[in-house]
Order: structure tokens, then C-alpha cells, then sequence
């Protein structure tokens, strides 16, 4: 079934999309993450199979990539999991409402932000806590460690991990990553490339990337063909480009 779902994903996306792109999801040269390492980490899942990442930013709305809905209907989401197999410690929740960034254009990675505002609040313990967002104006330089997580394929056309995986990345200076992507598809106001050993791959679109202790990107592209391919790094949608519709949208509780 998930092998399923994920093409289903691919062939709603494929047609609107380049060459050049793919849909996010899993870690490549990555390493298994501590269990409960990251309480902040979700799984979006249709028909309770894993579709792609998310992460909780409040006790009420979690973030994610647009593109993880196209096509979609409903979805619910899982905190508190590891290992996806197994359902303790674990808890599904229902979407009341999907807040879809109103520039983000299907077939586009542009804007691709998306907040899920939960059914009710979610039960916050030591494997479910929220992660935090950047203020206004933060900056993160180039070359900062950084790191991402997910589940999913552990190399190109792979096999899927149904452990939590991660892997450290640096950020790349915008200019050098537009040079590499161009202004079709890369926009240095909204977006931020990462490089490293090790990065994402299909299935981890929505997950964040976490620099310190704040989530500063969303998991949004990367070469369609090559995971962590080191002629078009990997693309992450910029959140602190995002605050004043994050917190219209939140009500100013983030």
C-alpha cells in the first residue's frame, strides 16, 4: 500500500513538474535517530500510510510542504512515532483545516507551505513537543551545521526506513544555490539550499530543517533523478519569509 500511495503522489505531480525536480522523502547517508530525539517530528499519512513529513509548531497546528496535499483529500497526521510499524507511544490526529500559503500554484515549489490546523489540541509529553519557529528578521548564515530528519527512501529508488532517520547538512550561500537552480526555480526571498554526506530524498517533503533548536526550513525539492545530488542541492522554503501569514493564520500563538 505504501509503495501505492507514493506513486499515486509522484504521478499527481510528475506532469507539472520538470526534469530537474523531485518530491522529498526520506535521508540518504543518514544515520537512525535517537527514539523521541525529535518529539516535534510528524508523519503525514493518507489512509494511515506515511505520504510525507510535518512538524508540530504549536499544540494546535503543524507545518508541511503545499505540494503534500495536492491531489489529497484527507489526511491525518502522527506524533510521538519512531518507528512507524509500531503504534505505541504514537498518536493519530484528525485535520480540522488545511491553510495552503494562497501564492503557492500546483505544479509550482514556489510558496510550498502548508499549515494544518489540528481537530484539537494535541497532548503535549516527552515524545510529543512542539518545536520553534524564527523571529522576525533572524538570519542563519551560510555554513551553519543544520540537520534534517524523516522517513523514507535511504537511497535513490530505494527502500523506505520505517525508523525516524537524520543526517547534518550545511547551508549554502543563496547566491551559489541560485546559480545552481536559476530564478525559475530557486527564489533567494523564500527559499534555502543545504548540502552535506548525506540529505533528503523521496518521501521527506514537509520535514523540517532545524538549525539549534528552531525549525528554519520547510522540505520542499531537489533533483528528481539523484537524491542529494551535488549539482542541484537540495531546497528548503524559507519560514521566516512566512511569519506574518504563519501568525495570521496561528493567531499569534507561535
Amino acid at each position: 500500500m505504501m509503495t501505492i500511495i507514493s506513486v499515486l503522489l509522484l504521478a499527481s505531480l510528475l506532469p507539472h513538474l520538470t526534469f530537474t525536480a523531485h518530491v522529498n522523502v526520506g535521508i540518504v547517508n543518514g544515520r537512525e535517530a535517537k527514539p523521541h530525539s525529535r518529539p516535534y517530528m510528524v508523519s503525514v499519512q493518507v489512509k494511515e500510510q506515511h505520504i510525507c513529513g510535518g512538524f508540530l509548531i504549536s499544540d494546535r497546528f503543524v507545518m508541511t510542504a503545499a505540494h503534500c496535499r495536492n491531489n489529497l483529500t484527507v489526511v491525518t497526521v502522527v506524533l510521538g512515532a519512531h518507528d512507524l510499524k509500531k503504534s505505541e507511544n504514537s498518536v493519530r490526529y484528525t485535520v480540522d483545516s488545511y491553510y495552503q500559503h494562497p501564492d503557492y500554484t500546483k505544479g509550482s515549489f514556489f510558496n510550498d507551505i502548508l499549515l494544518l490546523k489540528l481537530v484539537k489540541n494535541v497532548q503535549l509529553n516527552d515524545n510529543i513537543k512542539w518545536i520553534s519557529i524564527p523571529a522576525e528578521g533572524s538570519v542563519i548564515e551560510a555554513g551553519s551545521v543544520c540537520s534534517v530528519a524523516g522517513w523514507g527512501l535511504l537511497e535513490t529508488k530505494g527502500k523506505k526506513s520505517d525508523h525516524l532517520m537524520e543526517t547534518d547538512v550545511k547551508v549554502m550561500n543563496n547566491m551559489e544555490c541560485e546559480s545552481k537552480w536559476g530564478k525559475k526555480y530557486f527564489s533567494s526571498s523564500q527559499m534555502m539550499c543545504v548540502h552535506g554526506k548525506g540529505g533528503s530524498c523521496d518521501g521527506d517533503s514537509g520535514g523540517p530543517l532545524v538549525c539549534g533548536n528552531t525549525a528554519v526550513g520547510v522540505t520542499s525539492f531537489g533533483q528528481r533523478d539523484l537524491c542529494n545530488s551535488p549539482k542541484k542541492p537540495e531546497v528548503y522554503i524559507k519560514i521566516s519569509a512566512y511569519l506574518p501569514w504563519i501568525k495570521k493564520i496561528t493567531g499569534n500563538i507561535i
